[in-house]
């Protein structure tokens, strides 16, 4: 059994080559008889229309040619004929004077001066009659020589044409030959196919006989086994391409934003909570608390900011969390040094026009801003509002500082991509808009951001960069992720940003504990300022495909479990080494 089991098995491997074969030889004598057929075709047809072409190039050019020959020919005797009519009526012209003049002379014995002056006169235009015959006549010569020579070229173009012909004939001929050499050629490969056709079939039926298959049967093996080899070929292909899709999306991005990075140059701030005011001398520090404290208390009463006087030389120092009453504070404290004059009244007079003249300041920051932007049209209302984030900070970086350079970064990236640049800048620079009132108002600066771009009737863009720039993915239209990538650029310069020793350690802690407590991790290392965690994995455990899922779950839970700024990259190691000691 074990023999016969061999036996069929080899007959099945000898049936499938064969009708594999058998198809491919079909295939290929069909490719081949094609091609012969439509290159044969193709050239007779080139041919003939080359012929035709040239055959009616020489007979429009014959015409042509005989046209201006009969047109010159004609030209030339109206020439003759209009010489001669001159002449003709010039010489009756002077038979007519002559005549005349034999009449009057009996009469004019007297007037003989005159006559002989009126004869020189008649000799004179005698002579230029017969000049200008003879100029006619030398014309007419030229003519009919220029006329001979035209004539004899015609000629030798006639010759030419005519040899053109023959040519054409014998081509046409040759063509005819070639076509009956392939139309025998196509019969006998007519003839081959029919032959190879009965072959194909006898050697079907033995096949029949010796492998006992039908066609379908076979057919079906055949084509589940090429079923398989292009499915794995396809998630080949399909992994490829992918990849090289992501490859080029990631480079153009690299591209764009290093292009945007390296054409925005900004300066970046960090404003504290406390401001120090010089003085010029200690003396003033008395002045200041004035009698039984009443000008101190008058001054941080109306100003709502601490004015704390120590041991500091020649200076005092204003506390306050609100950056803009800091700023004023600063001011009335400035002008009452300055004068001289501090009591309770002059500072109720120093704080309203300090806070009268820092309404104007603020305006004019906002003003100053959108032009630097490069953005127009904003109504007055929200420029005080983008004045106010000259005050505002955010990890220690001025946020109107911050909103330019987000317009600059997007406006851009917005000409690389062939989008709006304007609007693109416009989005930029109102994404932050809500923190200018966020601690006056509540909800979240997102929030209030959308809601002052819907009451002072901003671009539905520009409300979608405002709602979704910290969260691109979300976003209905392209200028929230040009936001998105803004911001984070502009808030991962180095510099820019700054966050307390203790939190900063915590979060680089609870980077490293989220990477410890999948299973399979070995060490986990937060570098790079915490915008970086590198994972090392045991080989043993982890394979290099469960390294790349093991890396999107610690970066999913990263996001889900942390509030950070910027990104934060997650990078699997895995490493294998074999040791051994030669003794």
């Amino acid at each position: 059994m074990p023999i016969v089991y061999w036996i069929i098995g080899i007959l099945m491997g000898l049936v499938g080559g064969f009708l594999v074969a058998r198809s491919q030889f079909r295939q290929h004598k069909a490719e081949i008889d094609d091609r012969l057929q439509r290159e044969a075709q193709a050239e007779a047809e080139r041919i003939l229309a080359q012929a035709n072409q040239a055959a009616a190039q020489v007979r429009t050019q014959a015409d042509q040619a005989s046209q201006d020959a009969i047109r010159r020919v004609q030209d030339a005797d109206h020439r003759m004929l209009e010489a001669a009519e001159r002449e003709s009526v010039a010489a009756s012209q002077v038979a007519s004077q002559l005549a005349q003049l034999e009449v009057q002379r009996g009469q004019l014995q007297g007037q003989q001066s005159q006559l002989q002056a009126q004869r020189t006169q008649l000799d004179t235009e005698r002579q230029q009659a017969r000049q200008e015959a003879a100029q006619a006549r030398e014309s007419l010569a030229a003519d009919r020589l220029e006329t001979r020579r035209e004539r004899e070229d015609l000629g030798r173009e006639i010759e030419r044409l005519g040899r053109r012909a023959e040519q054409l004939d014998a081509r046409g001929e040759k063509l005819d030959s070639m076509e009956s050499q392939l139309e025998a050629g196509l019969r006998g490969l007519r003839d081959q196919q029919d032959e190879l056709a009965e072959r194909s079939k006898q050697i079907d039926l033995k096949l029949y006989e010796v492998a006992q298959l039908t066609p379908e049967v076979a057919r079906h093996q055949i084509l589940g086994q090429l079923d398989a080899e292009l499915e794995e070929e396809k998630a080949i292909r399909v992994k490829a391409m992918l990849e090289r899709a992501s490859a080029d999306a990631k480079r153009s991005a690299r591209s764009i934003i290093a292009q945007a990075i390296q054409r925005s140059a900004s300066e970046t701030s960090a404003q504290l909570s406390v401001s120090v005011v010089p003085i010029p001398n200690d003396a003033m520090k008395g002045r200041l608390i004035g009698r039984e404290g009443r000008n101190i208390r008058a001054f941080e009463s109306l100003t709502g900011v601490d004015l704390i006087i120590d041991d500091t030389p020649e200076a005092v120092i204003l506390s306050s969390f609100n950056p803009i009453r800091r700023e004023v504070a600063k001011h009335v404290l400035d002008a009452l040094v300055a004068d001289g004059r501090i009591h309770p009244t002059r500072i109720e007079e120093m704080v309203h026009k300090a806070q009268d003249e820092m309404k104007s300041f603020i305006h004019i920051q906002g003003e100053e801003a959108a032009i630097e932007a490069g953005v127009i049209g904003i109504k007055p209302g929200l420029v005080q509002l983008l004045g106010r984030m000259y005050f505002r900070t955010s990890y220690g970086q001025n946020v109107l500082k911050h909103s330019i350079q987000v317009a600059h970064l997007c406006g851009i990236m917005a000409d690389e991509l062939g989008l709006d640049a304007a609007l693109a800048r416009r989005s930029g620079l109102m994404h932050d808009v809500g923190k200018s009132i966020d601690r006056e108002i509540d909800g979240t600066h997102v929030e209030i951001g959308i809601s002052l771009a819907k009451r002072f009737g901003e671009p539905d863009a520009v409300i979608d960069g405002i709602a979704h720039h910290h969260d691109p993915e979300n976003g209905e239209t392209l200028y929230s992720v040009l936001v998105a990538a803004a911001d984070a650029i502009s808030a991962a310069r180095p510099g820019a940003r700054r966050e307390e020793l203790e939190s900063y350690v915590r979060r680089l802690e609870q980077l490293e504990q989220i990477a410890v407590a999948f299973p399979g991790v070995q060490q986990a290392y937060a570098i790079q300022a915490g915008r970086e965690v590198r994972v090392i994995v045991q080989p043993e455990k982890v394979t290099d495909a469960q390294a790349t899922l093991l890396a999107r779950e610690i970066a999913g839970r990263v996001e889900q479990d942390m509030e950070y700024p910027g990104q934060v990259q997650v990078t699997v190691v895995r490493e294998s080494r074999a040791v051994e000691v030669a003794r």
